[in-house]
């Protein structure tokens, strides 16, 4: 049987609101009422909607002012305006701010259903890709880096001067974030670019070798050294050098790198030729390094050559208006790997990825894409195709009250603002400690196996759970 939709229905005056919700369920549409924008905002963020039908002229906050908010929520919901005639160039600004369509008043009934059918088929965020593409696109290669939130779009305007000096950088943030992108935009926006970018995940590396990975070494320095071999330095010279997981680097290590920092110069591993270096630092680390000084895990005197400047990249949760432009990035690079055509996403099935907690963070958000576009059989992917984010164990979702109780049995409008038996929101440290419990619990206690479906090193797994009293 086919699901039911769901609309919004927001208008102030109570005798047009409740004939349209008359006339909706007696079209088989689950409704839902609010008052003004604002009620409307908070009943997209509380529920999930398949379309919102909003009037444009309304005494609290108006469907003009409403319209961006709930677009900045879920662009996937689309928004028909009602308007009187005489407000009809107000309603074609509306459009500009991204409605789908807009109707006059008195309502064609036919037409509204129509409009409304058709809207429910049409889903896109290209033009919003396109516009954010551009905003620094005259001085500065986004690197297809995808972020209208406030927080990247600060880190990407640092992350833009920082690129014009030879300033040693690092990089924090949780593990999936995106780290090694940022140095690489950063090293395609220096006076280096034309120079290699040389990159080393020192954690992959045992602590046998990596001297030999990063300064290379001499014919015969060791059992297996048939011929020289110069490290990540000499390779990256003119350019630079990403050092990924420094937070993983042993303090005999740490030792030899703060010295050719220092002396601008290094000498290969069973050899006694000095060679001058010319190579700009970028490093990063999902690690608490000034924890580990602490605790004598890391140098405190490497740390501040190499924390010049700092960028810290935020967990996805903390910027889910980045969600959908990610997603539709994601979903058309996808379709075009796996050749397939899929238009977008239903405003559900976007409602499901704004809700999720993303432990994994844009890593996670990527493969939850590229499975759900190798799975998908139809035109948009919809709610069934990202079913198992509710399986993997690896995250839970911040699910809304169910919106068919509100709707088919208690028929509760937001009219005048939330309901008095709404629970306290709860916080992300809940979230976190939770979506740890459950992972452990799915993985039956395996640390290694649970860090690895949270997308964490086991050493965070092992912060994490002192830090909430699960040891």
């Amino acid at each position: 049987m086919k699901e039911q939709k769901n609309i919004l229905v927001v208008d102030d005056d109570t005798a047009h609101r409740t004939m349209l919700k008359t006339l909706l369920t007696s079209w088989g549409y689950r409704t839902m009422e609010a008052d003004d924008g604002k009620s409307a905002i908070a009943a997209v963020q509380k529920s999930v909607f398949d379309l919102v039908l909003m009037d444009i002229r309304m005494v609290t906050m108006s469907g003009l002012e409403a319209l961006p908010e709930i677009r900045a929520y879920n662009p996937a919901i689309p928004i028909i305006i009602i308007t009187a005639y005489a407000s009809v160039e107000t309603a074609v600004e509306a459009l500009k701010k991204g409605a789908y369509d807009y109707l006059t008043k008195p309502l064609d009934f036919d037409e509204l259903r129509l409009t409304m059918e058709r809207a429910m088929d049409h889903s896109t965020l290209k033009e919003e890709n396109r516009i954010l593409r551009e905003k620094l696109g005259d001085r500065f290669d986004r690197r297809n880096l995808i972020g209208r939130s406030a927080s990247m779009i600060r880190l990407l305007e640092t992350a833009a001067q920082v690129a014009e000096s030879d300033a040693t950088v690092l990089i924090t943030g949780e593990s999936g974030t995106g780290k090694e992108m940022i140095a690489g935009l950063i090293h395609f926006n220096s006076p280096r670019r034309d120079k290699p970018l040389v990159k080393l995940n020192c954690a992959a590396i045992p602590e046998t070798l990596l001297e030999s990975e990063l300064f290379g070494h001499e014919k015969g320095a060791f059992t297996g050294a048939d011929r020289r071999k110069e490290g990540k330095f000499r390779q990256a010279e003119g350019g630079s050098l990403f050092l990924d997981e420094i937070g993983e680097m042993p303090l005999t290590m740490q030792v030899k790198l703060l010295r050719v920092l220092q002396e601008r110069e290094l000498t290969r591993v069973g050899g006694d030729e000095v060679l001058p270096i010319d190579v700009r630092l970028i490093a990063a680390t999902n690690r608490d390094l000034i924890k580990d000084i602490g605790a004598g895990r890391f140098r405190e005197d490497l740390f501040y050559r190499l924390n010049v400047v700092t960028l810290a990249v935020p967990p996805l949760r903390e910027r889910r208006e980045d969600i959908p432009l990610l997603a539709q990035e994601f979903l058309a690079g996808f379709c075009k790997k796996n050749k397939k055509r899929i238009n977008g996403f239903t405003p559900r099935a976007m409602d499901r990825l704004l809700r999720h907690f993303w432990p994994g963070n844009v890593r996670e958000l990527m493969n939850t894409i590229e499975r759900a576009v190798v799975l998908s059989r139809g035109d948009y992917l919809d709610e069934e195709d990202l079913s198992l984010l509710d399986f993997t164990g690896n995250a839970r979702i911040a699910e809304a009250p169910a919106v068919s109780t509100e709707m088919a049995d208690n028929e509760e409008s937001v009219a005048g603002g939330a309901s008095a038996s709404e629970k306290p929101p709860v916080s992300l440290e809940e979230i976190e400690r939770e979506t740890i419990i459950q992972t452990l619990a799915s993985a039956n206690g395996n640390k290694s196996e649970a860090a690895r479906r949270l997308g964490i090193t086991r050493r965070t797994l092992h912060k994490k759970l002192k830090k909430y009293n699960m040891m």
